[in-house]
């Protein structure tokens, strides 16, 4: 097995990390075109032209063009037309080079930062016995102390240690690895910082995540997606189309007393058939997974990616996507008789030694609210949480207080012969009904022990997750939040956070019902998990997210896995696959548009000698039928290179509807696909007119 660590790290537009020389900026770069130049070239072989059959029609019809050149050397329009068509297929080819060079050059610096490591692997009778990390099989145990790296992918069986993963998540704090949680899983080339763990193998070396990852950026597990392979065969189809119509031409223009030779049959020809797309949809896939892994995210396949820009239905858990994760404390509700500030004080004295985040946030309201200041108490005793007793407290200066679950407390109060508010337990049930939790405060001093009031904890709901579940629903996405609280509690957070429904109690058999009952109507679901009860789920959803933190068993059950562990990310997913089939569909609708302009080109520039009717088509007014075509093949090129930076950065993505994004696309990229070529083979036109002999 090998280390590997990734160059230094920018900040994306999003804000999460990408590694030096994958971001956007650079799409571009001059360096990066002369770099990608040589690749260009070596994907001129046949065999790797066939895949894609509209440029392989082009470099058909260069290679013929070229031959007919050379059986005549003094025709500088052969020769011109071939160099054209050459530079149309080396153009396309770039494009795909481009987009593969960017993840290539991540691959290249994991590889330069490799180094071998030695395992420490477990034998039966509990020694250690020293090995290659490329030598260990599944269901090895090795141990890892402080200051090892991680020779191979598994999961912590014993202890906890903090390990440093920046070397695939590009982010530098530690994270906590344990043995029995949804964070045992470790990652090969990661560094054990501290403590003792052993570790299961799980996979084979070779076939480790930081190896699917090297294969991913590089492009050499990348396979067409379906959408791309119906794409291509609907482009394979035009093509074919035109070529019989272009067949049909010589027979038309012999009768009419004219001579089209090869060389004006194969350049008409590629200018009719859809090139432009053909020329940029690989590029276009490429360029979707690599947004991906520049925001943490690895796809295993480039189906996933296009089925996210499909979706229709999210799941998305409720702890730590939609809420934070941690009650907050939000308000002190005092029972008759009992003022806000005595309950507040007595709450912040009795959460004073509880380092929980819903002890911690007692304090911080209670000092923002009502100003009280944390004290140093001396002679206290504390009372420490406990799962029997699920209170937690005080004993200082005479008095005891606790605060905890409302039936401990009660249970409390009444054994100490003091007596319960009647409006205590009804200000529990209206918080619980709200959706939040109750906890009780009581004190016993020398007039007694009683109630004094109930601190109400609310889940809260992230900033801005309303908002962001809105773009969702006006593009036509229904969101359903997954919790295991109680319907009530469950009812009341979805309508905070605004999604469109809830799963309360959930197990993963209800998540398996529900994501089923969404396909079998027809609709694509996503969904996040971490840990092996979520396996299922995320193995039968269409977009199953595995967070990196979870185990094993979840990553290999998901077809994503996001290094950054965020839940949220999702969201993100969605939208860079719709991206993507918005950028593919945006380019599809310029490249046919382009055509219908380049017919009217080059076919009344052909005939208008013979057919003078036809004059009236040539609203460009383009010098002479030579020029025509000339123009018509030079723009064709060029127009490819042109359209490269848009094809690996993506069409601008807008969360509307899918009526308003087709009227959209057909606006501007319909409608610019038909006004562009006008403008530029005439431009180009005027510049060949001026070269005598020509115009």
């Amino acid at each position: 097995m090998s280390t590997p660590t990734l160059a230094p790290h920018q900040d994306t537009p999003t804000g999460h990390k990408a590694p030096e020389g994958r971001v956007g900026a650079g799409l571009f770069d001059p360096k990066q075109l002369l770099k990608s130049l040589p690749d260009a070239f070596r994907k001129l072989d046949p065999r790797v032209m066939v895949k894609s059959p509209v440029m392989f029609v082009v470099w058909i019809g260069s290679v013929l063009t070229t031959v007919f050149s050379f059986k005549d050397p003094g025709d500088w329009f052969g020769w011109t037309i071939s160099a054209w068509l050459w530079l149309t297929v080396v153009f396309a080819n770039l494009a795909e080079a481009v987009a593969e060079g960017r993840g290539k050059a991540q691959a290249d610096t994991l590889r330069k930062a490799k180094t071998d490591t030695v395992a420490r692997r477990l034998l039966k009778d509990g020694s250690e016995e020293q090995v290659p990390g490329t030598g260990l099989k599944i269901g090895d145990r090795v141990v890892c102390e402080a200051g090892d790296i991680i020779p191979g992918d598994g999961d912590v069986v014993e202890g906890v240690a903090s390990v440093d993963e920046s070397a695939i998540t590009g982010e530098s704090a530690p994270v906590i690895r344990e043995s029995g949680g949804d964070r045992s899983a470790v990652t090969g080339g990661t560094k054990v910082l501290s403590d003792r763990i052993v570790i299961k193998i799980t996979t084979k070396p070779g076939e480790t995540f930081i190896d699917r990852m090297i294969n991913l950026v590089e492009g050499a597990a990348r396979q067409k997606t379906p959408n791309e392979i119906a794409l291509n065969i609907l482009l394979a189809s035009l093509t074919i189309v035109f070529l019989l119509a272009v067949a049909t031409l010589p027979p038309f223009a012999d009768y009419a007393g004219t001579h089209l030779t090869m060389v004006v049959l194969v350049a008409l020809l590629v200018c009719l058939i859809p090139t432009t797309i053909g020329a940029l949809l690989s590029a276009i896939g490429i360029a979707g997974m690599d947004r991906l892994v520049q925001r943490n995210v690895l796809a295993m396949s480039g189906r996933a990616v296009e089925a996210a820009g499909d979706v229709s239905t999210l799941l998305l858990d409720k702890t730590g996507t939609i809420t934070l994760g941690n009650r907050q404390a939000s308000e002190f509700v005092p029972v008759a008789g009992v003022t806000e500030a005595v309950v507040a004080e007595a709450a912040q004295l009795s959460s004073l030694a509880d380092e929980t985040p819903e002890g911690r946030s007692i304090v911080v309201l209670a000092k923002e609210k009502y100003g009280l200041r944390e004290r140093v108490l001396t002679g206290a005793e504390w009372i420490e949480f406990t799962a029997q007793t699920r209170m937690s407290g005080v004993d200082v200066d005479g008095r005891r207080i606790r605060k905890g679950a409302a039936g401990s407390v009660i249970a409390w109060v009444e054994g100490r012969g003091g007596e319960v508010a009647a409006d205590a337990r009804e200000v529990t049930d209206r918080i619980s009904a709200a959706g939040g939790t109750p906890l009780l405060v009581a004190l016993e001093d020398a007039e007694g022990a009683r109630v004094l009031g109930v601190i109400h904890l609310k889940d809260v709901v992230k900033e801005g997750m309303r908002e962001r579940f809105d773009e969702l629903r006006r593009m036509g996405i229904k969101t359903v939040m997954i919790t295991g609280d109680n319907p009530l509690t469950a009812k009341a957070i979805a309508e905070e956070a605004g999604v469109d429904d809830f799963l309360a109690e959930a197990t993963p058999e209800d998540k398996m019902a529900l994501i089923k009952r969404e396909q079998a109507g027809g609709k694509l679901v996503a969904m996040t998990g971490d840990g092996t009860n979520d396996a299922p789920a995320l193995a039968q959803a269409d977009v199953g997210v595995a967070m990196n933190t979870g185990t094993s068993a979840a990553k290999e059950a998901g077809n994503m896995v996001d290094l950054d562990s965020n839940p949220t990310k999702l969201i993100e997913i969605v939208e860079i696959g719709k991206q993507l089939l918005i950028t593919r569909g945006a380019l599809t609708t310029f490249s046919i548009a382009n055509d219908v302009a380049k017919y009217f080109a080059i076919i009344p520039a052909l005939f208008a000698a013979v057919y003078p009717g036809l004059d009236k088509l040539n609203i460009m007014g383009l010098s002479s039928p030579d020029s025509a075509i000339l123009s018509a093949v030079i723009f064709n090129a060029l127009i490819i290179i042109a359209l490269v930076p848009l094809s690996l950065r993506g069409v601008q993505y807008r969360p509307v509807s899918a009526d308003k994004m087709l009227r959209r696309n057909l606006t501007i990229y319909g409608i610019g696909g038909l006004i562009a070529p006008f403008i530029g083979i005439k431009l180009i036109d005027l510049l060949i007119s001026l070269i005598p002999g020509i115009g």
